[in-house]
């Protein structure tokens, strides 16, 4: 059964043009976007989506990081998402991330990792809540005709 996951390309990697190579790898890897769009966080934003570190020492960087610049937020579909989506970003520290993952690829440090990508079914929902609406969400697949 396939099953849905939450991403964000995050500001460094925008920032150096990258957005395109994740998203083709990401496709690549054979999941179907689902919803994608550019947002800009606010403080409130991250305080949002990031409340569970909260007083943790990298807290306030992280902050910064998030809200310096443009950011792709995208719901991904394929079986397995969560899992899979998450061997695929590769280790939160790059210098721990396997050869080949996105991490390793376009990371530039701990904080500074180029993506997120959710860690359960349940946290992926809540996630792409803050930023799409049901609506939002594209449920069919589609065939386009070739011009």
């Amino acid at each position: 059964m396939k099953t849905r996951s939450f991403t964000i390309i995050k500001p460094n990697a925008v920032a150096k043009g990258s957005t395109g190579k994740i998203l083709d790898m990401i496709i690549g890897a054979g999941f179907t976007l689902r919803a994608v769009r550019m947002v800009c966080f606010s403080r409130n934003d991250a305080y949002r989506f990031y409340g569970e570190h909260i007083g943790k020492p990298f807290f306030d960087e992280l902050v910064d990081f998030m809200t310096s610049g443009p950011s792709i937020v995208a719901i991904v579909e394929r079986e397995d998402a969560v899992a899979t989506l998450r061997e695929l970003v590769g280790a939160t520290n790059p210098a721990n991330a396997k050869e080949g993952t996105i991490r390793k690829l376009f990371a530039d440090s701990l904080t500074r990792n180029a993506i997120h990508a959710s860690d359960s079914d349940e946290n992926a929902r809540r996630e792409w809540s803050q930023w799409f609406a049901p609506e939002d969400i594209m449920e069919a697949e589609y065939n386009f005709p070739m011009i």
